[in-house]
């Protein structure tokens, strides 16, 4: 999952990209509230994570903004910001979410997983389509109930499409999930990942909706 971190603090953001990327996210990470409504803008991303006491622009200005533009990428709000009035301020601004630094990573990658699956109408934890299960927590795939051994643009590339079960994907919005910024992409690398995916879990479970992309059919077995 695609992830955008808006965060002013050096320190605090880099430990938190390199928390997350141990989780399986791939981190975009901004420092100030400016780049963080235009980065927000794109629709590129499968959450957000907003501090509050951003430079150049307040977070609660950014999703204030974003919410008024129809947005709809969840947010969760990360501030020092501790006080009932600030949570409740920040809940009816739009965020999705709320934590109050200092924060436990394992739980940080937790509350987004639980974001991005209610922002694509999943209730369950694990995501499964035919003989195939994907566990978002643990980071793994099975097969008819055997392990099935991903790479992670492969695991990556899976996560989406199930994710979004019977709705067509382009190869624009899988690249936009794959990759962060300045990542070389191949002109035909969504492609090559698809070829390999389906050699590991059959060539039944992704469609290819020719001149569009790709999707994961019904859901029941």
């Amino acid at each position: 999952m695609r992830i955008l971190l808006a965060e002013d603090d050096e320190l605090l953001g880099s430990g938190i990209r390199a928390g997350l990327a141990q989780h399986g996210f791939a981190v975009d990470w901004v420092r100030d509230g400016m780049a963080a409504e235009r980065e927000l803008a794109t629709g590129a991303y499968q959450a957000c994570v907003l501090d509050l006491g951003l430079p150049r622009q307040d977070g609660m200005d950014v999703l204030r903004q974003a919410r008024a533009r129809r947005i709809a990428t969840p947010v969760l709000v990360l501030t020092a910001r501790d006080a009932v009035p600030a949570r409740i301020a920040g809940l009816d601004a739009g965020a999705d979410d709320y934590l109050v630094k200092p924060i436990d990573l394992h739980e940080l990658a937790a509350r987004l997983r639980a974001l991005v699956r209610r922002a694509h109408g999943q209730s369950e934890g694990r995501l499964a389509a035919g003989n195939v299960e994907l566990d978002p927590a643990a980071h793994r795939v099975w097969q008819g109930g055997a392990p099935v051994d991903l790479s992670n643009r492969e695991y990556d590339l899976l996560h989406a499409l199930l994710l979004n079960a019977g709705r067509v994907l382009s190869r624009e919005q899988l690249e936009q999930r794959l990759y962060q910024w300045g990542s070389e992409i191949n002109s035909n690398a969504v492609e090559v990942h698809i070829y390999h995916l389906r050699r590991k879990v059959g060539t039944a479970l992704i469609e290819t909706v020719r001149g569009i992309g790709y999707r994961i059919g019904p859901t029941d077995p």
